[in-house]
């Protein structure tokens, strides 16, 4: 069965998903909507793609689309998310897919109720490299893991750029912070603290973000994210015997970790595979029931969970308990 997508809204990103999405041969990209039809079409016929919709409910409303890929503004996620589920088509959402608990519960609880798959779109939890870095913990490689430090930012002044709006919930966090926290989470559990300080940018948004959090067997994670800082991306895992350093953790563009132990660094090269086509091809095969999504509900509540409770600690300048 040849998994037919379609894509809500013509937003830059696409380009990396429909780069990794035409590698496979048991995909389609069938359709492409944007709320203008003449902007779908101009896209369509650059991109290749056959169908274009003027207005998203148009492409919903299309019975040969399988599944969507939610690339909105990060305000819409959610609204868009469960109106697709409830069209009858299962959604990869572009991370984050909320900042609220509550939002994310709610979108699962529809895809659950119409017998829908979901999944938040972090790509790199797919790549070979993030898996590697995974087993190479859970081995010992480091001993103990006591700490993990990770980093991901850019800078923008853009005014019109939707990372810097409020109301479309930009900011630091959401936009490059939230793989900190996936990356963090995914090693270390489930935080049970947090603490936060932000500097305020755009209209309001966060444009620097840093944070620590405390997780279970006394393991800390620190983390920094900006829009209004230089162009750096790393993850460090920290043990009491060695160290795990990724210097491309998340766009996993030149995947190879460095594990230094006992003075001494060993390069750990890894294959490269395109991450956006590992994540459409996951989902594609779960909907031909012949795999399962390698993320769903727990970890997408947890995200957003985190992703509340830092907000709330950055903006009250305490630390938060997440029970």
């Amino acid at each position: 069965m040849l998994v037919r997508w379609g894509i809500i809204s013509t937003a830059r990103i696409n380009s990396k998903f429909l780069a990794g999405a035409r590698q496979s041969s048991a995909l389609e990209i069938l359709a492409v909507a944007s709320r203008e039809r003449a902007s779908a079409e101009r896209y369509a016929a650059d991109n290749g793609i056959e169908r274009a919709y003027g207005g998203y409910d148009a492409l919903l409303a299309d019975p040969d689309v399988d599944a969507v890929y939610i690339s909105l503004p990060n305000s819409m996620h959610v609204e868009w998310t469960i109106r697709a589920l409830e069209a009858g088509k299962h959604v990869l959402c572009e991370k984050p897919m909320g900042r609220r608990v509550s939002d994310v519960e709610r979108a699962f609880d529809v895809a659950d109720r119409e017998g829908r798959l979901l999944m938040e779109a972090f790509m790199y939890r797919h790549n070979p490299q993030t898996r590697r870095v995974v087993d190479l913990v859970q081995d010992g490689a480091v001993g103990r893991v006591r700490l993990i430090r990770s980093a991901f930012s850019f800078a923008t002044a853009d005014p019109a750029n939707v990372r810097l709006a409020q109301a479309l919930d930009g900011g630091a966090l959401m936009d490059v912070g939230c793989y900190c926290v996936s990356g963090s989470r995914l090693l270390a559990g489930e935080p049970q603290r947090v603490s936060a300080e932000q500097v305020t940018g755009g209209d309001g948004v966060d444009i620097v973000f840093a944070a620590t959090m405390r997780f279970a067997d006394d393991v800390l994670a620190h983390f920094d994210a900006g829009l209004a800082l230089d162009t750096r991306d790393e993850l460090e895992v920290v043990g009491d015997e060695g160290s795990l350093f990724l210097d491309d953790p998340w766009h996993c563009l030149e995947p190879v970790i460095e594990l230094r132990r006992d003075g001494a660094r060993e390069r750990i090269e890894i294959e490269v595979v395109n991450s956006y086509l590992l994540e459409a091809e996951n989902m594609s095969a779960a909907i031909r029931g012949e795999a399962s999504l390698l993320m769903g509900r727990a970890d997408a509540l947890g995200q957003a969970r985190t992703i509340e409770a830092l907000y709330e600690a950055a903006d009250s300048g305490r630390s938060v308990g997440l029970s």
